[in-house]
């Protein structure tokens, strides 16, 4: 489906497209995983997809060239730090899009330090700010990552109150996106515009690979 050229660092995609029809321009299919950073089950099925499926894929001229991969961001807003998290993952594609699915597989991994337990004690601008460092930990420029997220004290001049940050519009772009294609559970993968739901969380390297072999043809 398509995707703002703002976040195209949310795509993978590791060949050229092909024709596979005669006649017609290169196509490619599109694979949508649709994510929360703070959910369980999401991270099992990034981790998998990210270390094992992704190098399968790059690795076979068949796929690396018909295929296309979206992560979408699935705010889960019952868990108040999930809007926290995916504002960084949107500041670090804006700062360093190169850095995107390094940064969201760094924040999977961490994702036990920003369930409710851990921020329910802790200031906004203080989460953010270890949200930066997490940044940092891939090469990323932790202070434009910090002045994109922090929230001011004060309503700026010319200003209205209850503005939000540096990232707010991003972030209501993202759940637009995810409201328009009626997607709510996380961990969801939408395979060419229709929701694959064969597709679970806990799929082996194997089971994608059976997959991908019968549907990106």
């Amino acid at each position: 489906m398509a995707l703002n050229p703002k976040f195209a660092g949310q795509r993978l995609l590791f060949g050229q497209p092909t024709s596979t029809v005669s006649g017609a321009p290169p196509a490619v299919h599109t694979l949508e995983l649709f994510l929360d950073y703070v959910c369980p089950f999401s991270a099992k099925q990034f981790a998998t997809f990210y270390h094992s499926v992704a190098p399968l894929i790059k690795s076979n001229p068949t796929w690396s060239s018909n295929l296309e991969i979206i992560l979408r961001q699935q705010v889960q807003p019952w868990h108040p730090s999930s809007t926290l998290v995916h504002e960084a993952a949107l500041a670090v594609l804006k700062v360093s899009p190169d850095k995107y699915w390094e940064f969201s597989d760094a924040l999977f991994k961490a994702q036990l330090q920003y369930f409710d337990e851990a921020v329910v004690n802790e200031l906004r601008n203080d989460t953010y700010k270890r949200l930066a460092k997490l940044a940092a930990s891939v090469g990323v420029d932790e202070a434009k990552v910090y002045d994109l997220l922090v929230i001011s004290d004060k309503v700026p001049e010319g200003g209205h109150a209850n503005f939000g940050n540096k990232i707010t519009n991003d972030l209501k772009l993202q759940i637009r996106f995810g409201r328009l294609v009626g997607v709510h559970v996380s961990p969801t993968v939408i395979f060419d515009g229709i929701v694959a739901n064969d597709i679970s969380s806990s799929w082996t390297k194997e089971q994608w690979q059976e997959w991908l072999t019968k549907s990106v043809v």
